[in-house]
């Protein structure tokens, strides 16, 4: 079993950013305070911040497969009928992709399912799938 990965993240609307996760994401909410929430993302703990003064970055990217990635993101391996499941509500949601869900590397060594799309605070998250969970590290 993989050890949850814990991730704090700045945001300036608390409640925006709660209903996110919570209503679009799916993820189940654990404790909270008036200036921070903490989030089950997966099986892993997210945590957002409430920072008035927190200006989000601007969105960098990298070319990746004849995509521009955005950088710094993070996201969740998923299975494939969850990630499936999952990109199905966020098009049923009307989400802006950064990048449509599709299949990166097809044919080669770590083909995937990805998608890329950002929190109302600008936070670039992906989340893919692998048919093959053994190509996750494969070079």
């Amino acid at each position: 079993m993989i050890q949850p990965f814990h991730i704090a993240i700045p945001v300036q609307d608390l409640e925006k950013c709660r209903t996110f996760y919570r209503e679009i994401l799916n993820c189940e909410e654990g404790r909270s305070t008036e200036n921070w929430v903490d989030f089950n993302f997966f099986g892993h703990q997210l945590v957002i911040h409430q920072k008035d003064e927190y200006q989000p970055a601007k969105t960098i990217s990298n070319p990746v497969d004849g995509h521009d990635v955005p950088v710094p993101h993070f996201g969740v391996v998923l299975t494939w009928e969850d990630w499936t499941d999952l990109s199905k509500r966020l098009k049923a949601n009307n989400t802006n992709f950064v990048i449509e869900p599709c299949i990166r590397f097809q044919g080669k060594v770590g083909e995937q399912a990805t998608m890329f799309f950002k929190d109302p605070e600008n936070n670039a998250l992906e989340f893919k799938a692998f048919k093959d969970i053994g190509q996750l590290f494969a070079k």
